[in-house]
């Protein structure tokens, strides 16, 4: 079964006993075993590796891994070393920078905020190489909802980014008013002049958790 390896496997170990999570395992198998699917099946669970459910101070939602060959590597937005940012995450690198005034890095690895606090997840895990959504519906919302859900109960006060439609519907399960809830366009370049360039989030993020005496993200250091 699933490890972790940090607090998320007491808190979700249930979760993987269930049903729908069996159901959907047995999909995974047969999807890598006869298919190209993103991203490496040991790198799935990684926004959960690298950052524990004690240690999330803010929470990036995004919608499925990227499809393309050598970018998925279990964090949304984020991309394996070497491969050059793709557009949303350039925009998110603008707002970033137009907000501080300070140069982002060339390249689009995120672990550094991961590391820092960060959990950067998708709303589904796993993705067909070439076909967007292609794994939507197939149980992985209800495990990403449940994690959302687990993250609210916290007392500890977590900033929530939601960007874009699918990620603003979150709203509904964030209901403790301890925690932030952001919400703005999607990065894409289709939509990020609609509300995302201006936004203030990452600024944002930062003074709340600085006044309620938690530590503030370094949003340069991405590795």
């Amino acid at each position: 079964m699933v490890n972790i390896g940090n607090d998320w496997d007491v808190i979700l170990g249930g979760e993987f006993k269930k049903d729908y999570y069996l159901k959907l395992r047995a999909f995974l198998a047969r999807e890598y075993r006869t298919g190209t699917i993103y991203p490496d099946m040991y790198d799935i669970f990684n926004a959960l590796k690298y950052t524990p459910y004690s240690e999330v101070k803010s929470v990036i939602l995004g919608q499925d891994p990227y499809h393309g060959p050598g970018q998925a590597h279990g964090l949304c937005f984020s991309v394996l070393p070497g491969i050059t940012p793709p557009p949303s995450l350039k925009n998110i690198y603008k707002e970033i920078y137009d907000e501080y005034g300070t140069p982002m890095p060339e390249g689009g690895e995120l672990t550094g905020w991961a590391k820092q606090g960060v959990l950067l997840l998708n709303t589904v895990l796993t993705v067909r190489a070439g076909m967007a959504n292609s794994h939507r519906g197939m149980g992985w919302e209800i495990l990403t909802d449940k994690i959302i859900s687990l993250l609210n109960e916290r007392e500890q006060p977590i900033v929530f980014m939601l960007w874009g439609a699918n990620a603003r519907q979150k709203t509904a399960l964030i209901t403790n008013p301890s925690h932030l809830v952001l919400t703005a366009a999607h990065p894409s370049p289709l939509s990020a002049y609609n509300g995302f360039f201006g936004c203030g989030h990452f600024r944002k993020c930062n003074e709340f958790l600085s006044a309620n005496g938690g530590q503030e993200i370094n949003w340069q250091k991405t590795v």
